[in-house]
């Protein structure tokens, strides 16, 4: 099979990474020029901290769309076209980012950019898992996420140096500069191998309709809910939180979503190590996950501490949370060729729409209770679901993915 041929540091992997990087800088841009960028639109600080939740909420349900619009066009058309197809539209979409006005304008684009970054990983995921040998595959993932995440400090420093539409100037060419890069990978062979079966090939329904999928799916889904947890509260918001804790020093969002991504990028290439050291996935994800829940609960417990201790915490946050690359390489393990690429593209979306449920029982909770208790409180519900989620899923560490679904042979 063609995909011996590769290695960790193989063409498909550093591209499959620079796509990533560039995925990553877009995705998190927001999050890290929210105020500025929101205060240069004449907003006030509780209209920055409303707005802003409703601008990332918005861009959200974009990528939850666009993961399962990918997806399915990634096993229907192939991985090399959908990759192609999300970089075209969210580069336009973050060069439209530079002219909006209003937040209705910037949440419109924030959408449509939403639906185009959720191409990148999911594909570029499924395309390196099948180009590698399944020894490899999980180092190879880990790679493409550890050197893609880095994409989000890069987004910090070009905050510092440009005007906030600038950045997203940037970030729409640097997107059609990686056009140019992406010319000289091959499809994946199991995709190409699969034309000539008579399978159902992209149907998203299927993951409903049976149980078995419907249950392997919903796992591999919540599994991830911590890391948009800490990414889409903790950290995004941490201005907020460093006012409510009464935190000595003013609290820079874009820097705590730098040092979280820094720590983030080491996590998802150690955790690939990790998983290849223990021969599990499972067992790499429980570790990390203990190391999420105790920098959870030191996060709650900064009252009054300096500016630097919560970027430390930051830090540690980032890193609990690094097993983004092998719980997405999870989800495509737990599937055949004929589905892997809507599985792969939707799970990462479908985690990072489920930001939207857990901002609203975020903001559901403070009308019982306080800002910080609220957080605190999801935290504990989103962190017991995905470690039971994690429980009952299969180990899928030596699975060989050249298979299909095959009881969804057509007659």
């Amino acid at each position: 099979m063609n995909q011996k041929q590769y290695g960790i540091l193989s063409l498909p992997v550093i591209i499959g990474a620079l796509g990533y990087f560039v995925d990553i800088y877009d995705l998190l841009l927001f999050s890290i020029i929210r105020v500025p960028s929101l205060k240069s639109l004449g907003l006030t600080d509780a209209q920055i901290a409303g707005d802003g939740l409703f601008i990332l909420n918005i861009q959200m349900i974009g990528l939850l769309l666009g993961g399962i619009l990918w997806g399915v066009l990634g096993d229907k058309k192939g991985r090399l076209k959908v990759l192609f197809a999300s970089i075209i539209l969210y580069s336009i979409g973050n060069i439209a980012n530079g002219f909006v006005q209003t937040v209705h304008q910037y949440a419109l684009v924030r959408f449509i950019s939403g639906i185009g970054l959720a191409g990148e990983l999911g594909a570029g995921i499924t395309l390196v898992s099948e180009l590698l040998p399944k020894e490899k595959r999980g180092l190879g993932t880990s790679m493409v996420a550890g050197i893609g995440l880095t994409g989000a400090v890069f987004a910090f420093f070009i905050k510092e140096m440009f005007e906030w539409r600038t950045c997203y100037f940037i970030g729409g060419g640097l997107g059609l500069l990686l056009l140019l890069l992406r010319v000289g990978v091959l499809e994946s062979g199991m995709f190409q191998s699969l034309q000539h079966k008579n399978v159902r090939k992209g149907d998203f329904f299927m993951l409903f309709l049976k149980r078995k999928y419907f249950l392997k799916y919903m796992k591999a889904i919540l599994i991830g809910l911590p890391t948009w947890y800490v990414i889409g509260i903790l950290i995004s918001f941490s201005k907020e939180f460093g006012a409510h804790m009464q935190i000595e020093g003013t609290v820079d969002p874009g820097k705590a979503v730098m040092y979280a991504y820094v720590a983030i990028s080491i996590g998802d290439v150690l955790v690939g190590f990790l998983s290849q050291a223990l021969q599990s996935r499972k067992k790499a994800v429980f570790i990390f996950y203990g190391i999420t829940a105790i920098s959870i609960v030191w996060f709650f417990n900064l009252h009054g501490q300096s500016v630097n201790m919560l970027y430390l915490v930051a830090a540690i946050l980032g890193f609990g949370t690094g097993f983004w690359a092998i719980f997405v390489t999870m989800a495509a393990e737990q599937f055949g060729t004929n589905i892997r690429a809507t599985v792969a593209t939707t799970v990462p979306n479908m985690v990072r729409g489920s930001l939207v449920l857990v901002s609203l029982l975020f903001t559901g909770l403070q009308s019982y209770t306080d800002y910080l208790k609220s957080a605190w409180i999801t935290g504990i519900v989103v962190m017991l679901i995905a470690v039971l989620a994690a429980w009952y899923t299969e180990e899928t560490f030596h699975k060989d993915l050249n298979y299909v679904e095959v009881d969804e042979v057509l007659p």
